[in-house]
């Protein structure tokens, strides 16, 4: 699967509601992935909902996900249902000259799969590592063999995505424009990385992390 096939090839992954909003292009649902940190995995447990939010790695047209493997809800994913994984980023609030049209600026996705379990759960928990901490797979010390059997490792397919984006200012009524009695517009929302802060000792900041930073 390459980023030139568009998304929503099915009925649940294409978007209804906000339809102007939605994206097709599948570069920008990798985009959107590569640019989040977290992301929220929904799954039927007992026959309730349950939502778990957790790091994630994508490689190619697929992302990696890692639990417990005493986790109840790992081993329902085992089993063969249907998962859920969403990614908000949001970009910014906007304010409108009525509340009713106060908004947010995002980018979100959302996939809809059948979890497996990963055919080679060190290569994914690779991804996962060097998608959130660049850098520190060759840096720090790897998983042992007891640690990595404690681990289950999940692959999640990207076939089946919906993208939606808003961007820019807010939605006026005409009535409103007419009256034109209060500000509107939207405020930016820009994310930074701190300082690095040692653990413990003084040692110096490896370049992985320092170049972040800036």
């Amino acid at each position: 699967m390459t980023s030139d096939v568009q998304l929503s090839p099915t009925d649940r992954s294409t978007v209804v509601r906000g339809k102007t909003r939605a994206v097709l292009d599948r570069q920008v649902l990798y985009d959107i992935l590569d640019a989040g940190l977290v992301c929220h995995l929904a799954v039927e447990v007992d026959g309730a909902p349950f939502l778990i939010p957790t790091a994630y790695g994508r490689d190619g047209n697929r992302i990696f996900l890692h639990g417990s493997t005493g986790s109840r809800s790992i081993r329902t994913m085992i089993e063969g249902k249907p998962v859920c994984v969403s990614v908000t980023l949001v970009d910014g609030v906007v304010y409108s000259r009525s509340v009713f049209h106060h908004s947010m600026n995002y980018r979100s996705a959302v996939i809809h799969a059948t979890a497996k379990v990963a055919d080679d759960p060190e290569h994914a928990l690779k991804v996962i590592v060097e998608h959130v901490t660049p850098g520190s797979w060759d840096y720090a010390r790897g998983p042992s063999k007891k640690e990595l059997a404690a681990t289950v490792a999940l692959e999640i397919d990207l076939t089946e995505a919906s993208v939606k984006v808003r961007q820019g200012g807010p939605g006026e009524e005409q009535e409103d424009l007419d009256a034109d009695l209060v500000w509107a517009g939207h405020l930016p929302l820009v994310q930074t990385w701190g300082a690095p802060v040692p653990h413990e000792t003084d040692k110096d900041v490896p370049p992985h992390v320092s170049a972040r930073g800036r």
